[in-house]
């Protein structure tokens, strides 16, 4: 009986200890196998983690990323069409289609996104620009519009066996995939498990090869990526009470853990503040009411945990209102303030139309 009570004390303790630990990770304690790596909150661009995350590495397949949002936004993403005998005929991973086969860029979306079909790749390349060195030239002046400013790419597929000129950084790939999961159409499909698609006349099967879908609490997407240069790559992308951060490793042999592991720290230590909703009263001139009320916009800002009490704000008002004014229009504004440094504007906004007092 006294072994069993030393027992369950030993355990109470280790138990307290464990909880300690979890409360107090540090970003210091957060290790990776990676080469480069990069946690973001992509709203406000806050960085959480990184590492080496302005290197210039091999993203391997991680490039379909780029791949899939230039086909979604070329438009007309549900037109059948015939796939490109010479482009499908390619070595890597494969969606499996065949000479004949009919797609949608859709269909090849989902073939590059899930299995990380170098074929669909290249078919889109295709279909979108004519052929694959004008969509490459696509890619890059993307990258350009984004200031991806340490990208450049070579394939559509992220296939670098016969280049050096391949290559992005860990924060590039985060501000793109951000910029990618934007489209709700890219969204959509990146964060699907597994799909059914039609190739007209055959139907084939496709699973999504990123394991933290469904069981990484919270993992919607987004990609991953292997070649013998680049090692394995992985972006993927979670969303906790409304909170969404991004996480991208490049050559990280332990990267499912990694990416776990970083999620439980990054999601420790921020948290989401409401800010807004506020009304203020002003004076009214030349108008059927004395007095109206200016409302504030409702605002969410995401903040390092702890320091919403440290938010101050400067309210800043007409000293009157004339009719007519109507309902909706902007009058002032509310500037909040952490560590003297702004972050967030909440615009005031008439609460009803003033109109004209008349005799």
């Amino acid at each position: 009986m006294e072994y069993i009570k030393r027992m369950v004390v030993c355990l109470i303790c280790l138990a307290a200890i464990a909880t300690v630990i979890c409360i107090n990770i540090r970003a210091d304690d957060v290790v990776t196998n990676a080469k480069g790596a990069v946690l973001m909150e992509p709203e406000s661009g806050k960085i959480l983690h990184s590492k080496n995350m302005d290197a210039k590495l091999q993203m391997a397949s991680t490039t379909k990323i780029m791949t899939a949002i230039l086909t979604i936004e070329s438009g007309n993403i549900d037109e059948p069409f015939t796939v490109d005998s010479e482009a499908i005929k390619v070595e890597g991973s494969s969606m499996g289609l065949l000479e004949g086969d009919t797609v949608t860029k859709r269909t090849l979306c989902y073939g590059m996104l899930l299995p990380s079909g170098n074929d669909a790749a290249n078919a889109a390349a295709v279909a979108v620009a004519g052929s694959v060195d004008r969509f490459v030239e696509m890619m890059n002046r993307k990258a350009k519009e984004l200031e991806l400013n340490s990208t450049s790419f070579v394939t559509p597929s992220g296939l670098d066996d016969f280049t050096d000129g391949h290559y992005s950084t860990a924060l590039d790939m985060a501000k793109l995939a951000a910029y990618a999961l934007k489209n709700d159409v890219f969204r959509e499909i990146c964060s699907t498990k597994s799909i059914s698609l039609d190739l007209g006349g055959r139907s084939i099967w496709l699973s999504n090869t990123n394991k933290l879908l469904g069981s990484c609490d919270g993992v919607f997407g987004v990609k991953t990526g292997f070649t013998d240069k680049a090692g394995r790559c992985l972006i993927t992308a979670c969303e906790r009470d409304g909170i969404s951060l991004i996480c991208v490793t490049l050559g990280d042999s332990t990267d499912w853990i990694d990416h776990t592991n970083l999620y439980e720290y990054g999601f420790s230590v921020i948290e989401r503040l409401s800010l807004g909703g506020d009304s203020y009263k002003v004076p009214a001139v030349g108008g059927c009411e004395n007095v109206v009320e200016l409302k504030s916009e409702e605002i969410c800002l995401t903040i390092d945990k702890g320091s919403g009490e440290k938010v101050e704000k400067t309210v800043i008002l007409p000293q009157f209102i004339y009719a007519p004014s109507e309902q909706g229009s902007v009058f002032g504004q509310v500037i909040y303030y952490l560590d003297g440094g702004v972050v967030a504007v909440s615009e005031l906004r008439l609460a009803e139309d003033l109109n004209i007092k008349t005799e």
